[in-house]
């Protein structure tokens, strides 16, 4: 047996912590052909890396292992530490982060679906028609990406796939409806699409709170821009959009940490208001912490 190794510990350690980091990637970022791909290089990587055997070695003449190495325990230990270390950490935080971009991307479609429903509504046409075409163009790419792709928060919901089919299918099928037909009744039919897609979130354990909280995060993130560069103006320009996201997040959730919140913005506010610029970088930093303590404990 000892004849057919031809890796060194170091290059077999490797192997299978590369083995480890592929099969998160593939698990928790990637779908359908490249998925596989990614769980065949991690088992091969597993593999030769276990058995200390690469048949590629062979055939280029690459061995790993000239120079007998004898591991100590205490090198065994850190491999152990660093091997689930990179598993739980690297877990941890893909599950965290697709969950945050898969909501970040329906955040996006969502809203131009809520334009179109008030337009509709309001029996606005030349305003329902452009909404309807961002739209259209967001939700294409958005049943593109998560019909190969399912995040982890997804993982099992075999509805899934059915569900934002159907979905499509009310958005096409209102074309022309909402160009040359009765707002009215597109409106009407839109709304069948909210209840659809609530359904999804519930089943799936997504909070409005995360949602909400994932909406007001980018335009928080142009008042924070604004205060960090001084700019006054900037601020107040950008405050009317934020709060009426965290009004948003307050309809859902107004505790202590919720109100913290809202006090760093409204202080942000008072600052720009008062021309108080050089104390701006400091209150958009409290109001960064103060948000990212809520959204790492809920959302």
């Amino acid at each position: 047996m000892k004849n057919l190794i031809n890796e060194g510990w170091m290059d077999r350690f490797g192997r299978i912590s590369l083995s480890e980091i592929l099969f998160i990637i593939g698990f928790f970022w990637l779908g359908s052909t490249l998925q596989i791909v990614f769980f065949v290089l991690s088992l091969i990587l597993l593999v030769t890396g276990i058995v200390g055997f690469c048949p590629l070695y062979t055939v280029l003449k690459i061995r790993t292992d000239k120079k007998v190495i004898k591991i100590s325990k205490t090198y065994w230990l850190i491999f152990i530490i660093l091997f689930v270390l990179i598993g739980g950490v690297g877990s941890y935080y893909s599950a965290f982060f697709t969950k945050k971009i898969f909501l970040e991307d329906y955040n996006r479609m969502n809203n131009y679906y809520k334009q179109t429903l008030f337009n509709t509504g309001k029996e606005m046409r030349p305003e329902s028609i452009a909404n309807y075409d961002a739209l259209s163009k967001e939700y294409a790419v958005f049943l593109k990406k998560y019909t190969s792709y399912h995040p982890y928060a997804l993982y099992g919901d075999k509805q899934w796939n059915n569900d934002i089919t159907k979905v499509a299918s009310i958005i096409t099928d209102l074309k022309d409806k909402i160009y040359t037909g009765d707002l009215k009744e597109s409106h009407l039919n839109l709304e069948k699409v909210r209840p659809i897609f609530q359904d999804i979130l519930k089943r799936n354990n997504f909070s409005m709170l995360a949602i909400t909280l994932v909406d007001f995060h980018d335009v928080m993130e142009k008042v924070i821009e604004a205060a960090d560069t001084k700019d006054p103006v900037g601020v107040i320009n950008t405050y009317p959009e934020a709060n009426d996201k965290l009004n948003a997040i307050a309809a859902e959730a107004n505790d202590a940490e919720i109100q913290a919140i809202r006090k760093n913005l409204e202080d942000i506010k008072t600052l720009a208001e008062q021309g108080q610029s050089e104390k701006l970088p400091e209150k958009a930093a409290e109001l960064k912490s103060s948000f990212v303590k809520v959204y790492l404990k809920r959302g």
